[in-house]
């Protein structure tokens, strides 16, 4: 597992823990330190984890409407946390974070919805982070293929 996948996996699973059990914003440290003492002790990509940990929250009013204007058959509470922490951290990434291309956010939804959601799980991600970024992108505010000057490389 490549360290961003594992630094995905530990704030999808640290937002899942604080989610589930409705801890206060300020509690959101103490759970990432468990989770990742439970689940990637080892892991060094901390200002990774931290930072989307911390924009996940800075945004959440905004990522949680999105989520149901995208999916108005759901109510936000209906969603499965896991479905819900998954879609959030998409989001963000999508929208917030200039240095992962939007495919990128989108393909590595996806697969942490198939590997810890259920059944449907990958489909409805899909569809509702492939919906947000048709719009974004007919609005111009995503672009449709990342480009780096030539020698750059990107962090994803």
């Amino acid at each position: 597992m490549s360290n961003r996948h594992l630094a995905r996996t530990l704030v999808m699973q640290t937002l899942y823990e604080w989610d589930f059990r409705k801890l206060p914003h300020d509690e959101l440290k103490a759970v990432k330190e468990y989770t990742q003492g439970q689940v990637a002790p080892n892991f060094e990509d901390d200002t990774f984890v931290r930072e989307t940990l911390d924009g996940v929250l800075k945004h959440q009013e905004k990522i949680d409407a999105l989520i149901v204007r995208y999916a108005p058959e759901w109510p936000l509470e209906q969603i499965t946390a896991i479905d819900r922490v998954i879609l959030r951290l998409g989001i963000y990434e999508l929208l917030y974070v200039t240095t992962i291309p939007a495919k990128v956010s989108i393909n590595e939804a996806v697969e942490l919805a198939k590997t810890f959601g259920g059944e449907s799980s990958g489909r409805f991600v899909n569809g509702v982070l492939g919906a947000i970024y048709s719009d974004e992108l007919a609005q111009g505010r995503v672009k449709e293929v990342d480009l780096l000057p030539e020698g750059s490389k990107k962090e994803v």
